[in-house]
């Protein structure tokens, strides 16, 4: 088990998400920074979409109850176990009693901790994803999280992978063209192109950009959205929509986000900036 001693601002279990369930209203949900999640698990030997725990800006506090393996990908928090530094993107033995907690932030939004075997929650509409309505909305103080008994881990050659330092200080999201791409102006694609910066109205739900976009464009028909579409409101800011946004929107979907640009943009904080990279 895991115990929850501290839950932080946010942290939730998340796995790959779920799927076929929109024309029932339910978001996908699942990994923000699937990048980070994904290769977490990779070091594991786990299966690539095993439940980890999401930690957004640390300050999160577990005990593992039982003896486990463990990996922290993605932002880095200066975590400890017990009261030993923990190098980030490592397989790390984990003993009975153990306490891993966070301190100050040298980088990143968000934090993946992923066990061996991985959490073994129970599944709602075939994933183990946190979501507001269908779960519980996150983790609380004293929730207490299943893992499997350890096994031996033995390929110690393949237990840590580099640090992708680009994967943070990028500013470039690759997209692809939106439905209504195509209505824009050429001043206005050309004003895509321009460096945009994080607002302070960043979640799991959305990104919203600072900057305005020139807009005439009339709202469109309400139409299926997806993680990481891009729309542009009334007032001509941006919102890019991530993993917990709803099905259908009424805004124009003037970009589309590569799944990879999701996990970038996933880890920026209000003030960073971001470039479309628009793909062919």
């Amino acid at each position: 088990m895991i115990h929850v001693i501290h839950p932080g601002i946010y942290c939730t279990i998340q796995d790959k998400g779920r799927f076929g369930f929109a024309k029932m209203g339910i978001p996908q949900a699942g990994f923000l920074d699937s990048y980070a999640a994904t290769m977490a698990n990779i070091l594991l030997k786990n299966r690539k979409d095993s439940a980890v725990i999401e930690i957004t800006f640390g300050q999160g506090k577990f005990e593992f109850t039982s003896d486990t393996f463990i990996v922290l990908m993605g932002g880095n928090f200066s975590p400890k176990l017990n009261t030993f530094s923990v190098e980030m993107n490592s397989v790390h033995e984990v003993k009975k009693g153990t306490i891993l907690t966070f301190g100050r932030r040298l980088y990143g939004a968000r934090t993946y901790l992923a066990v061996q075997g991985g959490i073994q929650s129970d599944s709602v509409f075939k994933s183990k994803s946190y979501f507001s309505g269908i779960t519980q909305p996150r983790l609380i103080k004293g929730d207490l999280l299943p893992i499997l008994p350890a096994k031996p881990y033995l390929d110690k050659g393949f237990s840590k992978i580099r640090e992708f330092h680009e994967h943070f200080s990028s500013l470039d999201l690759p997209c692809f063209p939106g439905p209504e791409f195509d209505l824009l102006t050429e001043v206005q694609k050309e004003q895509l192109l321009e460096t945009f910066t994080v607002s302070e109205d960043n979640n799991r739900v959305g990104y919203r950009l600072h900057e305005v976009l020139e807009n005439e464009l009339e709202p469109i028909l309400t139409s299926a959205v997806l993680p990481g579409t891009v729309q542009l409101t009334p007032s001509g800011k941006l919102i890019i929509l991530m993993r917990d946004c709803q099905v259908t929107g009424g805004y124009p979907r003037i970009l589309q986000l590569s799944d990879y640009a999701i996990s970038r943009l996933s880890q920026k904080v209000a003030g960073d900036q971001v470039k479309f990279e628009l793909m062919n």
